[in-house]
């Protein structure tokens, strides 16, 4: 009778570990899986298209995009990651450029091709630019999305290609959504002087915040237990910390001016953490908040007001 007593609470215990692992291995695929569809972007409203983008706008800006992919093509680049990985970037050489560059990093599930917007209009600026395909992307290898926090460190690499091409670049980071999560923790390494200034959109505050967010949101779940089982899948497949994955910490430590810009009606990236990271900066600094826009639609809402918002912020530095 003895030994019944015992196995149960054993049991029980070895069912809750089994529980505990499928749960965060769920999750894990869910939501950070390169390979895996991911269902909950298609339909989500928290995505649709707000009334405040005008479609003869919208329309104008992708004419000019396409025109800009019809007569300017990017040359292939490649680095091998501190993993291991092979990582692309497409290279827009601007033949009238001086020594200004951008590194633009795209969002989520998402690759460089899809920032053409952006690409245009640096180079048309007069940038050089260099998109790199983010791990689990596009052309770059990776079993698993670094949500910023890898790429971080995959960005310092892509800096030291651009100074292996010009040692004298002066280089502006651009990133929207997961991108911009991932320049602004890129803003807390330990940068070169070449970098100069640094532009994010519709960036999250944290990946634990981003990602309690959405379990709420998606699921109507709590943090603890599921987001915990999540993190330690997530350490013993990708390495990393979803806890410790922070913009707000990094943008704390960061030296470089930072312009920081988001949607007031974005639901998807909360309004909201643009005062997180905002009020973490003590750089020069400023920020755009174009109202109406979802997320990542500041840009199409107000083009005019946008651009000359970051060409009067980045101009003061490059």
């Amino acid at each position: 009778m003895k030994k019944k007593w015992i196995l149960i609470p054993a049991i029980v215990i070895v069912l809750l570990v089994v529980v505990y692992g499928a749960v965060g291995n769920y999750f894990y695929e869910y939501a950070l899986s390169a390979k895996d569809e991911k269902e909950f972007l298609e339909g989500n409203p928290n995505l649709a298209e707000s009334e405040a983008v005008m479609a003869e706008v919208a329309e104008a800006l992708d004419a000019a995009d396409e025109a800009f992919e019809q007569e300017v093509h990017p040359q292939d680049l490649s680095i091998t990651s501190n993993d291991d990985l092979n990582l692309s970037a497409d290279l827009y050489i601007n033949e009238e450029a001086s020594e200004k560059w951008a590194v633009i990093a795209h969002g989520y599930m998402m690759d460089a091709s899809g920032m053409t917007r952006y690409i245009r209009n640096f180079h048309e600026q007069g940038y050089n630019v260099l998109a790199p395909d983010l791990r689990g992307h596009g052309d770059s290898e990776g079993d698993y999305i670094g949500m910023g926090w890898h790429d971080r460190l995959d960005m310092l690499l892509w800096i030291d290609e651009v100074l292996k091409i010009n040692p004298d670049a002066e280089i502006a980071l651009f990133g929207i959504s997961m991108g911009g999560a991932t320049v602004m923790m890129t803003s807390g390494e330990e940068l070169p002087d070449n970098v100069k200034v640094i532009v994010e959109d519709c960036g999250y505050a944290s990946v634990s915040d981003v990602f309690t967010y959405q379990l709420d949101d998606l699921f109507g779940l709590p943090q603890f237990p599921v987001l915990n089982a999540a993190n330690t899948v997530t350490n013993i497949r990708a390495d990393y910390d979803l806890y410790e994955a922070s913009a707000v910490d990094q943008v704390a430590k960061s030296e470089t001016p930072m312009l920081f810009i988001h949607g007031d009606a974005d639901t998807f990236v909360p309004f909201g953490m643009l005062d997180d990271v905002y009020g973490a900066a003590e750089v020069e600094k400023d920020k755009l908040i174009i109202e109406g826009a979802g997320h990542g639609e500041a840009e199409k809402v107000d083009p005019e007001v946008y651009w000359e918002k970051v060409w009067g912020f980045v101009d003061n530095y490059m």
